[in-house]
């Protein structure tokens, strides 16, 4: 009886341990919106630097509006972001915005009407677009591009997180 007691306690505090872990999300310092997070680049060009700060070099200049980021850290009015291939430094918080924006992971991805794989494809966003998000469920993401609108799998997009429900 006592042996049950104490897998039963143990396997509680293992259940709240994760439930924990997940709830205890990291917080940015300056804006207090979750780290990691995805915008987009609302600059058509971005100077990518070294360090938080106009006096540090710059590594990489991003050249795509709208792409996906995702923010790792932040530092005063700067925010250290990094690309579909891990690539980045800090930029200017002026030049990101809270909009969020998916790149196509899969060359000819259909788009299809519903949240599943059933009916028949509304379009095919090539490898590398960068589409508006939308809705999304468990395993399926709503996306606009080119004027179409459609539901995509989560996996084959970058820009969002795997369990994330919006």
């Amino acid at each position: 009886m006592l042996r049950a007691c104490y897998f039963a306690v143990l396997f509680l505090c293992m259940t709240c341990a994760a439930v924990w872990a997940e709830a205890a999300q990291e917080r940015g310092q300056v804006t207090n919106f979750p780290i990691p997070r995805y915008v987009s680049m609302k600059a058509i060009e971005a100077n990518v630097r070294r360090g938080p700060s106009l006096s540090h070099r710059i590594d990489w200049v991003f050249t795509r509006r709208d792409m996906p980021l995702q923010v790792t850290a932040e530092h005063g009015h700067w925010r250290r972001v990094q690309d579909r291939d891990g690539l980045g430094g800090w930029i200017h918080y002026s030049l990101i915005s809270g909009s969020r924006t998916v790149i196509v992971e899969e060359d000819m991805l259909g788009l299809f009407p519903r949240a599943s794989a059933d009916g028949q494809v509304v379009a095919r966003l090539e490898l590398g677009v960068i589409a508006e998000l939308g809705k999304c469920e468990p395993n399926w993401c709503r996306v606009s591009a080119g004027g179409y609108r459609g539901w995509v799998p989560k996996t084959s997009i970058w820009g969002v997180e795997k369990n994330e429900i919006r």
